[in-house]
């Protein structure tokens, strides 16, 4: 259960940037809440809507050292790891399409509605959890290939550059195929 709720908050945090695009580009700002705020600059606001985000995504990764054990251990003093390719540019052109989207929606009930479908595919897909977001905390992301043709995607702090020495102890299942490195 705690990996099924961990995954529906790490989508959220993976698809909120679309929400925070949306409230800059609408210049919806938080002065009118309290009379104490009234001459906030607006980029408070934005700063504000911005710091979500990064906080959920902070609470993330501290979330996720309750997550399953698991790793990808050495045979025989030889590493199963057969390829490695970082994938830290590889969904950026997808964040950016979301940025755009969110640029576009012009009003609010269609971001709730646009947001739920994105919602929806990036958790279903169950494939990958790419949140910009965690490159701030100095994760990079990698597809790891091993010997028995097995493609995972791993969150990791680590700068890896030769596949025949990983070995990691340390890993977070989050599904059968994405893993958070916590070494």
């Amino acid at each position: 259960m705690i990996n099924f709720l961990f995954r529906l908050f790490l989508t959220f945090n993976a698809t909120s940037l679309i929400l925070v695009i949306y409230l800059v580009k609408s210049q919806i700002i938080i002065n009118g809440l309290h009379p104490s705020m009234i001459n906030l600059p607006h980029y408070i606001s934005y700063l504000i809507y911005f710091g979500i985000p990064i906080f959920l995504t902070y609470l993330s990764l501290l979330l996720s050292n309750k997550l399953t054990d698991d790793s990808i251990e050495m045979d025989n003093g030889k590493s199963t790891i057969r390829e490695m390719e970082c994938a830290n540019n590889a969904y950026l052109p997808s964040y950016l399409g979301y940025f755009f989207v969110a640029l576009s929606i012009p009003y609010y009930d269609t971001l709730i509605f646009i947001f739920l479908i994105l919602f929806l595919f990036t958790f279903f897909s169950q494939t990958l959890y790419f949140n910009p977001l965690f490159l701030i905390f100095g994760y990079h992301f990698y597809y790891l290939v091993t010997k028995n043709n097995i493609k995972i995607f791993l969150i990791s702090k680590g700068k890896f550059k030769d596949p025949t020495k990983l070995n990691f102890l340390h890993l977070k299942r989050i599904n059968n195929f994405t893993f958070i490195d916590k070494n």
